[in-house]
């Protein structure tokens, strides 16, 4: 039996419910760093942010996946949908990650930071991506390349996030350990609502445009249809 999904005006509300809280958290309750002061609270968006894009990447290669195997059409345009809603969040990954880095470190980027160079040409192979669906008449053709290049990129994610795991310079300080997070009871929950609330945004905004993308099919279906 499916589990029925949330009306999504409800989503709506209880992402902004839970967004809002998150800011409140952040501000009032999170402690200011004392070595990098308020600038640290950049943190609880910046890492969410960068979680939700890899997960638009992974969920994209997971229905890219799913396409292949059973043919099923829907699946490119969710998979499509998702890579695009990974690539919004992996801009405001970087965008975030520069502000923070000049706030506190005084550098927008440096190249010999593994892991923002393996971001970066995690983010450009799926620009790519469009790049490469829109130059290809639609069809079942576009669906599979389409869904193998989605499938090759997804190799890319653990490598980008094991490099920030193993980095030890100053760009990305590790603060979860083994031994767990290295935050205190107050900064831990506040990364985690944080987490959950940008999670949802993200969720959000991939059904309305998914929906919204449905719908223009439809129509332009309807369209071709009294036109003949």
């Amino acid at each position: 039996m499916s589990i029925p999904r949330p009306s999504p005006t409800l989503l709506a509300f209880a992402t902004a419910a839970i967004a809002g809280l998150s800011v409140a958290m952040i501000f009032f309750v999170a402690p200011v760093d004392s070595d990098q002061g308020l600038s640290q609270k950049i943190f609880y968006v910046h890492v969410p942010i960068a979680l939700t894009a890899y997960a638009g990447f992974g969920l994209g290669a997971w229905k890219a996946l799913r396409l292949l195997m059973t043919r099923d059409e829907r699946y490119d345009l969710e998979s499509y949908t998702a890579v695009h809603q990974g690539t919004i969040f992996g801009v405001l990954t970087l965008v975030t990650g520069a502000i923070w880095a000049k706030a506190s470190w005084g550098v927008w980027w440096t190249w010999s930071s593994n892991q923002l160079v393996l971001f970066l040409v995690l983010f450009l192979f799926y620009c790519a991506y469009f790049m490469l669906r829109f130059s290809i008449e639609p069809g079942a053709r576009r669906e599979r390349i389409s869904a193998v290049y989605a499938l090759f990129g997804v190799a890319l994610i653990p490598v980008s996030f094991l490099a920030i795991r193993l980095a030890s310079d100053f760009i990305h300080p590790t603060v979860f350990t083994r031994e767990g997070p290295q935050m205190t009871g107050e900064m831990f929950a506040s990364f985690c609502v944080s987490w959950l609330a940008i999670t949802l945004v993200g969720y959000v905004m991939y059904r309305a445009e998914l929906a919204g993308k449905r719908t223009d099919a439809n129509l332009r279906e309807l369209r071709e249809a009294l036109a003949r």
